[in-house]
């Protein structure tokens, strides 16, 4: 259920290292541009400048990204789209009449693609640019594992992701980490080519710029998983208010148990796949970079409400 984030970030990591490559590439050969390093007094780097140049860059990289959204989640999972008018199987026919009457029990005007992806996994993911172009997509494996009311309690769970603008919630807050990034790893880069020959500075800073931006956006994600597991328990109650709280909570026992199984059988087998599937919440310094919170909290929680 983590995918929309994972997909989401290794899509801007990607736009935002390409954009820089080819900015750097540009104010190499041309005229075009500055490099921010005045050689003046104390950093000697035109904080300004900087500050508004990493501002455009970042917004551009998280935009661009959540516009990419949909189509990269479709071509990476190979996600099969139901055309709603057209000849569906049974299995399939529920699951489109299930999210478009959870869609609409939500409010939204524009039913959102419908898909399913051939996995083992047990998992579903909802992912789109804005409420009208959304994507909500489950895997053969959930459909097999589960029964009914635990898939119709994970799909509410979806489509209260897109109702609650996640996607678009999530964008603007990797704008502002992609902000930092650029700004921060453009000081870096500048600071570590001044520490070589003035030959060479060039191509270090170069160098540089794409290995602290990476740096820098892996630490960056620590913020948007924190938000991510925060958003989680919204989408949660969500769920409960548009399949019933009974289904949702029986939904995430559901995957606790497929969790606890999968624990099980991969103490057993050094099969990867089983690992994979696993989509609970990770603990100690792994739970930092985890996009979902652990199953038992979000239970615990649920049934608080």
């Amino acid at each position: 259920m983590g995918k929309r984030f994972l997909f989401f970030l290794l899509t801007n990591i990607l736009v935002m290292t390409t954009i820089i490559i080819v900015w750097s590439l540009i104010t190499s050969f041309t005229d075009i541009g500055t490099t921010f390093d005045t050689g003046g007094a104390g950093l000697g780097i035109d904080l300004q400048a900087l500050a508004v140049f990493s501002l455009l860059v970042g917004f551009a990289g998280s935009f661009i990204s959540l516009a990419m959204s949909r189509f990269v989640a479709k071509k990476m999972m190979n996600v099969k789209v139901l055309d709603p008018n057209g000849p569906l199987s049974a299995n399939e026919r529920t699951v489109v009449e299930k999210v478009h009457r959870l869609s609409r029990a939500a409010g939204l005007t524009h039913m959102p693609e419908v898909g399913i992806y051939q996995s083992p996994e047990v998992n579903a993911f909802a992912t789109g640019p804005t409420k009208k172009r959304s994507l909500v997509a489950v895997s053969s494996g959930l459909l097999n594992t589960m029964d009914d009311d635990a898939v119709e309690g994970v799909i509410a769970h979806e489509v209260a992701h897109v109702s609650n603008g996640d996607m678009v919630t999530m964008t603007l807050l990797q704008g502002v980490v992609n902000t930092f990034v650029v700004f921060f790893s453009r000081i870096a880069a500048i600071l570590a080519s001044r520490m070589v020959k003035p030959e060479m500075q060039g191509i270090v800073r170069f160098a540089a710029i794409i290995i602290f931006q990476i740096l820098f956006s892996i630490l960056g994600s620590i913020v948007v998983m924190a938000f991510s597991r925060y958003r989680e328990f919204h989408a949660d109650r969500g769920g409960a208010d548009l399949a019933g709280r009974d289904k949702m909570a029986h939904a995430l026992r559901s995957l606790k148990g497929y969790v606890d199984r999968a624990n099980v059988e991969n103490q057993r087998t050094d099969d990867s796949a089983i690992q994979t599937m696993k989509i609970n919440g990770k603990g100690g310094m792994a739970k930092l970079f985890s996009s979902h919170p652990d199953l038992d909290e979000r239970i615990a929680r649920l049934e608080q409400r």
